[in-house]
């Protein structure tokens, strides 16, 4: 077992075992508690003030929205928390408000995206994946399964670990890989991916960066063409359908990052540092992990309960 996800298992083991202090700590994400996947980073923030304690706010701005969401880090620096969880989908814009909460004296954990960058900008430690691996571990799947044309449907253009994804998937798989944009609206990505479909006959693989987003409206795009089994479709993060059309066979796989822990980590982590100055020494990979056809009915159940 990896070295840092033993000490995050003793570390979750502590605090449960030893409530804590009621630390104020403030968790900013870039995505909204509506959403399907932030909802289930949400419920790993809330278990994790329910195990400690702690008194913890979940902080988004309400669309992909880099100056609010700067904003929102600012005013967290201003309550003077005992921690900070944030997220980082783009260094640039976000840079400077985690430097101020670090020049404050404020420990600040980041989670999901930006893990290099937001060390740089003297965050403790990151808990999530290696996007780019993810991505080219999907590739090469892709590959496996005899793959030589695909579609890699890109939801939010510009968050860097999407980005990355795509081009990891594209070093991995090796074959064409065409990035599809579009906004975050399940019923434009089915339609996008259908004409794409349409008008590329020869694309046999598409690439969603979220299950039910993206990964859900590829398979149906892929079925109102009449060509499932024949285009392999696969997606980044869960959801129960998804998981359901794995197990199926209408689906090739999902990759697990498991960010119920990206939510519930950090929070145990800055509540056991206020307390006792105890820290994790380095980052904490989430994931990924595939999840194939013989491994999906397991999983359903419990993301349907928003816990994966």
């Amino acid at each position: 077992m990896n070295t840092f996800v033993k000490t995050a298992i003793a570390a979750v083991s502590l605090a449960v075992a030893t409530p804590a202090l009621a630390a104020d700590i403030i968790v900013v994400s870039h995505g909204q508690a509506s959403d399907p996947f932030w909802s289930v980073v949400k419920n790993g923030v809330e278990k994790a003030a329910a195990d400690t304690g702690a008194n913890v706010e979940y902080r988004a701005p309400e669309t992909f929205d880099m100056v609010a969401m700067s904003q929102l880090i600012d005013a967290a620096v201003n309550q003077e928390p005992d921690g900070i969880v944030v997220s980082v989908p783009d260094a640039d814009a976000l840079g400077p408000s985690i430097e101020r909460a670090v020049a404050a004296g404020i420990p600040v954990i980041s989670m999901n995206s930006g893990g290099a960058a937001a060390k740089s900008f003297g965050a403790l430690l990151h808990v999530g994946q290696e996007e780019f691996d993810a991505g080219r571990a999907a590739g090469e799947k892709m590959a496996e399964l005899g793959g030589t044309s695909a579609i890699c449907i890109n939801h939010e253009v510009g968050n860097v670990s999407l980005d990355e994804r795509c081009a990891g998937f594209a070093e991995g798989f090796g074959g064409t890989v065409e990035v599809l944009p579009t906004t975050n609206d399940p019923a434009e990505i089915e339609s996008k991916v259908q004409a794409s479909l349409d008008s590329n006959p020869d694309v046999d693989t598409v690439i969603a960066l979220g299950a039910s987003l993206a990964g859900e409206p590829a398979v149906a795009a892929v079925a109102a063409l009449g060509r499932t089994g024949e285009v392999n479709v696969g997606s980044f993060d869960l959801s129960a359908n998804f998981l359901q059309a794995v197990a199926d066979g209408n689906a090739t796989f999902a990759i697990d990052q498991q960010q119920y822990l990206q939510g519930y980590l950090p929070v145990v982590f800055l509540a056991l540092h206020a307390d006792y100055g105890l820290i994790p020494g380095g980052n904490v990979p989430s994931g990924p992990n595939l999840i194939t056809a013989d491994k999906a009915a397991q999983v359903v159940e419990l993301s349907a309960e928003g816990i994966r």
